[in-house]
């Protein structure tokens, strides 16, 4: 299949197949005579799981490892893989809850009218070591 197809059938743009190609993500494909660039099921797997793996929260990188894992059939060095992915999305969640109870406060305070001088939001964010 040629490089639209793939991309269809992995659910990405063509640009992406491309990125993937010029990263080493996805492995250089078989060229025609013609140069046309030519693909099968294996290729359209990998794109699947990179696609999969992204949905998840895994970075390239993390991606690219994974896949090395997956040659290898290491099970134990994926799961770590993703227990430690699991750690790091829990400790941004718990940062990103405490930006919201900080965001929340300052918002419940504000009057939404009067002086900019008054206005606990700005106060907050021109603060030298905001609390």
């Amino acid at each position: 299949m040629q490089i639209g197809e793939l991309a269809k059938s992995a659910g990405v743009p063509i640009d992406t197949v491309r990125y993937y190609e010029r990263h080493g993500i996805l492995p250089a494909p078989h060229r025609r005579p013609s140069g046309y660039r030519s693909y099968g099921a294996d290729d359209v797997a990998r794109l699947r799981f990179i696609r999969r793996a992204k949905a998840l929260g895994f970075t390239l990188e993390d991606i690219r490892g994974l896949l090395s894992l997956s040659d290898e059939r290491n099970v134990s060095k994926v799961k770590r893989a993703a227990e430690a992915k699991l750690t790091d999305i829990e400790q941004r969640i718990a940062e990103l809850q405490r930006i919201r109870k900080g965001l929340r406060t300052l918002i419940t305070a504000c009057p939404g009218h009067g002086q900019a001088e008054a206005c606990p939001i700005l106060n907050a964010l021109t603060q030298e070591n905001p609390r």
